[in-house]
């Protein structure tokens, strides 16, 4: 008799857990404390003082976020399509399978966020702002910092379920994390198709989101962006793009793994 969902995305979600204590998966944490350290200890005393300092931390914490995150998922299907076409063919769903490691890997986002967001605190402690716009700043920079590491998860993980072997994986995860560097708006100013492909870019949104929290309009001398308004709106829409991407990532990953029994290899 055929598991239910459910009862394969406990079982799989297990698989994931068994996997990451066997492979040292502790390390990403460790990994995430150390990245989140060499950049506070670079941004300098002004961060979340000044507006370009404050800025380029953003920027500089975000570009963390999305590394964590694609590293977490980029092999973690790939590496497993002999098995996964194997366990298709024997009754496994497919959504069951990816959806276990959607939420696996949600827990150790929320991790990372965690240990990113107290690593910024501890060094910035005398510039973080008193309140944000909606909870603590702490809880702010959280969530915004989650909402990064997760959807990069996810992309990671939609990437992972689309090519066949951890070798193509690796290729296309510079060219994923240069989209994500460029577009971002950050670097370069966009105009025209650039500017329109940067909406669909996790790095717009969580650059937007850190620097409303850090109320980047308020600092002297920024030249006052709509996107950096001091409102609960317009944090939240930033909050709200990169998690309706995160499930289309899902969505889209599910769709591409369903033809795993395709596999010539």
């Amino acid at each position: 008799m055929r598991s239910s969902i459910g009862e394969q995305i406990r079982i799989y979600f297990g698989k994931c857990y068994r996997i990451f204590l066997n492979e040292n998966g502790w390390k990403a944490f460790i990994s995430s404390g150390i990245i989140t350290f060499l950049i506070s200890c670079v941004t300098g005393a002004n961060m979340f003082k000044t507006y370009r300092d404050t800025r380029n931390g953003a920027f500089a914490l975000v570009c963390a976020c999305i590394w964590i995150g694609i590293f977490n998922s980029i092999q973690s299907v790939c590496k497993e399509r002999d098995i996964i076409k194997r366990e298709h063919r024997s009754g496994m769903s497919v959504f069951a399978y990816v959806s276990a490691h959607a939420v696996f890997e949600l827990i150790q986002c929320l991790i990372e966020a965690a240990i990113v967001t107290a690593i910024t605190i501890i060094f910035n402690n005398s510039t973080v702002p008193s309140k944000g716009v909606l909870l603590p700043v702490a809880i702010e920079l959280t969530v915004s910092f989650f909402i990064i590491i997760f959807c990069s998860d996810m992309l990671g993980l939609m990437v992972s379920c689309i090519v066949k072997t951890p070798q193509t994986a690796m290729t296309v995860m510079p060219f994923v994390l240069i989209l994500q560097l460029i577009l971002s708006g950050m670097i370069f100013e966009l105009n025209g198709f650039t500017k329109k492909l940067s909406y669909l870019m996790v790095s717009k949104w969580g650059l937007n989101a850190i620097c409303i929290t850090s109320n980047l309009n308020g600092m002297a001398g920024a030249p006052k962006n709509s996107d950096f308004d001091f409102e609960a709106a317009n944090l939240l829409k930033m909050w709200g793009f990169p998690i309706l991407f995160a499930v289309c990532y899902v969505i889209i990953g599910t769709i591409f793994l369903s033809f795993v029994d395709r596999d010539k290899r």
